[in-house]
């Protein structure tokens, strides 16, 4: 007989209402002036906590901008996977799962390039900084499971193929030299790199 599940108790209900004022706040903050231009103290004010009971969230405000990122690029994955399943053609369907992520790291530019520093140079111990490093091998899977489509491409080479895929988008979206370049631009760039590692 299965167990029935028990309900929350009020310091977990507190502790996932703080996180949500705090994760509020800082996109917010972040979105209206860049993650360089806000302080902890500013997001502390505005999700009404102490400055101490921040950081028992977020040990940093790198942190804190990956608490916002990974929210928005969990979503973006969720759609480019669903809409990857429905693409029979390989480079179109790795495009469909590339674009959202791109478009997401692009709403607030200076912010999504830090957001591509902090998960490589980040402190992988810390919680959130896990959770985008989760969301990469996620990508990388959901890329897999599309590049396998291809018969030509041995399923031991697909995670490899993968992986690079992953890393000419990160790559994309992080150059400086992109920073003025459109989500479109930025979206041909990587597929003119992925046509080339294809099978033709």
């Amino acid at each position: 007989m299965p167990v029935a599940p028990q309900p929350v108790g009020r310091r977990e209900r507190n502790k996932q209402a703080k996180l949500d004022r705090i994760t509020a706040a800082a996109r917010e903050l972040f979105a209206e002036h860049g993650i360089d231009e806000v302080t902890t103290q500013q997001i502390a004010d505005r999700a009404d906590i102490g400055t101490g009971t921040l950081f028992l969230y977020a040990k940093s405000k790198g942190e804190l901008l990956l608490l916002v990122q990974n929210s928005g690029y969990a979503d973006a994955l969720v759609r480019g996977k669903a809409a990857a399943g429905a693409i029979p053609d390989v480079l179109e369907a790795v495009m469909a799962i590339v674009r959202p992520v791109v478009e997401c790291n692009r709403t607030q530019i200076e912010n999504g390039r830090t957001y591509l520093r902090e998960i490589v140079f980040g402190d992988p111990e810390e919680p959130h900084h896990r959770d985008a490093l989760h969301l990469t091998f996620q990508t990388e899977e959901a890329i897999t499971v599309g590049l396998r489509r291809d018969r030509r491409i041995e399923p031991a080479d697909a995670a490899a193929l993968a992986h690079v895929v992953s890393a000419i988008m990160f790559l994309s979206m992080a150059a400086t030299t992109n920073v003025a370049s459109t989500v479109d631009e930025i979206l041909r760039e990587i597929r003119d790199q992925v046509q080339v590692i294809l099978p033709r």
